[in-house]
């Protein structure tokens, strides 16, 4: 006799994203496994005195999204903090932080995420002191640009870390040789490590950003963290039974001593909470521009092209072969953040002298703007190409790539049919710009060039199947098959039939291993 299951989820469309698709009525999880998938009449037969049944009532379930490149302690900054996100301008994101100001009796006043590529005018420019100083001219303000490549200070905070601010990193004013109060990459991790939060905080940011994953249909996250408390924050909350989502953390290359003194291993762990890869920075952001290029950037406001201008390396390409060579031979996982084609190149060629980069599934982060050889040789090794389809925000006309790069560089970015048609193994994740699959898949759909654009079955996969591959994670997650975790997400609408407004539709319910961990049903 068959044991009864512990939940059914019944009348739905139920696809597996495996090859190819298949779509079921109803599937069966026992254990936190799924035991069955079939119709509903079928699966009923599993139905006993305790099981849990719900009507899907026709909508969509999926294999839970896996976003593989998060920064869950962030996402909690936005939702804690002052969110400058959706900030229209400058005034806006003073008015935010002045609020912000009014309600918290913390030393430090933060805002995360303003973007100025979006605003308009004169105004498109980074934040600086002078806006910041409106904020309050007593305590510390600080505004972190959507990418966290870039800070801006007020004049309190720039005073206060006068002498730990790397000078090559401060911003002067051409005109007075004073800080404009914007700092990027090695400066603004000075910053950023200025407010780490305790453990009491970060255990409130971490348990925010998690609610908000599973509200987004996010079963498993890859953190990429760094001079966090994070790591403990996901085992005491496992511990307790409070975890919501999968965590497979991604160490900072500062902290592989740490790593190895402790015994840790790329896939060591417990069932929720894994070692992931060590990470480590090539270049920075197209935003700050510091992402490191070929050829400069875009001149700002005009005129001709700076042949220096053509951004910094984070890490030198001489310490990042120490790294790889380091990292490798200790039988980890690398993931190396490169944006820019020649931080990619740098990475690429990097990773080709490791003994096999595709059994280590050794990945590149971002991937923005690699050319046609550094995919085909990603292919080659079998590198994972681990990208952000919700960038594509950035690459319609006078976005933020035309801005920084150009039109022809712009239709460059993030190619993900080309990547996936090349065979290079393809992951999605957010990197919290926000932290939402379904806008992210959205873009990869709707992006500007076909080079750039996937179907919705494609997107789906590289949200689920692939970033589980980037995991080591494909037998037991992204996919709905028998004998494999019951980690789901169910939708209001398809996102084939609404495949031009996937970014407006409801998240019903997350499950990871069958039980309730969001759930936003309308009635």
């Amino acid at each position: 006799m068959t044991d009864a299951a512990d939940r059914l989820l019944i009348n739905g469309a139920v696809h597996t994203l495996t090859e190819p698709d298949t779509v079921h009525e109803a599937v069966a999880i026992r254990d936190g496994e799924i035991v069955r998938l079939g119709d509903t009449y079928e699966i009923e037969f599993l139905e006993g005195v305790e099981t849990d049944v719900i009507d899907c009532e026709g909508r969509v379930v999926l294999p839970g999204f896996i976003d593989a490149h998060t920064h869950i302690e962030n996402t909690g900054r936005f939702l804690v903090h002052a969110d400058l996100s959706d900030a229209t301008g400058s005034e806006g994101c003073v008015e935010r932080l002045s609020a912000r100001a009014d309600e918290t009796d913390g030393e430090w006043i933060q805002g995360f995420g303003y973007d100025e590529s979006e605003w308009e005018g004169d105004d498109r420019a980074y934040l600086t002191r002078e806006h910041l100083d409106r904020v309050s001219t007593e305590r510390p303000v600080v505004a972190l640009r959507i990418d966290m490549h870039a800070a801006s200070l007020n004049s309190v905070a720039l005073e206060r870390l006068a002498d730990d601010l790397p000078e090559g990193d401060v911003r002067r004013s051409e005109a007075t040789g004073e800080p404009t109060g914007v700092v990027v990459e090695d400066a603004a991790e000075t910053v950023r490590s200025h407010i780490s939060p305790g453990y009491d905080e970060t255990l409130d940011l971490v348990t925010a950003g998690l609610e908000h994953a599973a509200s987004t249909g996010v079963t498993a996250v890859h953190d990429m963290v760094r001079n966090s408390r994070s790591p403990r924050v996901y085992r005491d909350l496992e511990a307790a039974g409070d975890l919501p989502t999968r965590v497979r953390i991604n160490y900072w290359v500062d902290h592989l001593e740490s790593v190895l003194e402790v015994g840790l291993t790329t896939n060591g762990g417990s069932d929720r909470v894994q070692t992931g890869a060590i990470k480590t920075y090539t270049d920075g952001s197209i935003g700050a521009r510091t992402a490191k290029l070929f050829e400069p950037y875009e001149p700002e406001g005009g005129g001709d092209p700076d042949s220096a201008a053509d951004g910094e390396w984070v890490i030198t390409p001489a310490e990042l072969e120490q790294i790889v060579d380091r990292v490798d031979d200790a039988g980890f996982q690398l993931t190396a953040h490169a944006i820019g084609d020649a931080a990619i190149e740098e990475a690429l060629s990097a990773f080709e002298t490791t003994s096999d980069p595709g059994r280590s599934r050794h990945r590149i982060e971002h991937v923005e703007l690699a050319n046609d050889e550094h995919i085909e040789r990603m292919a080659e090794a079998g590198i994972v190409a681990s990208m952000q389809p919700n960038f594509h925000q950035w690459a319609g006309d006078g976005g933020l790539y035309d801005q920084r790069l150009g039109r022809e560089r712009r239709n460059r970015t993030n190619r993900f049919r080309r990547v996936l048609e090349a065979g290079v193994p393809l992951a999605f994740g957010s990197d919290c710009m926000p932290l939402d699959p379904l806008l992210g898949i959205h873009h990869a759909v709707t992006a500007p060039t076909e080079a750039q654009r996937l179907s919705v079955t494609e997107a789906l996969r590289a949200y689920t199947r692939g970033a589980a591959y980037a995991g080591f994670d494909e037998d037991r997650l992204g996919t709905l098959e028998v004998g494999k975790r019951g980690d789901l997400v169910v939708l209001e609408e398809s996102p084939w039939a609404e495949s031009v407004r996937i970014d407006e539709i409801d998240v019903a319910m997350t499950l990871v291993d069958g039980e309730i961990v969001f759930d936003g049903r309308v009635a």
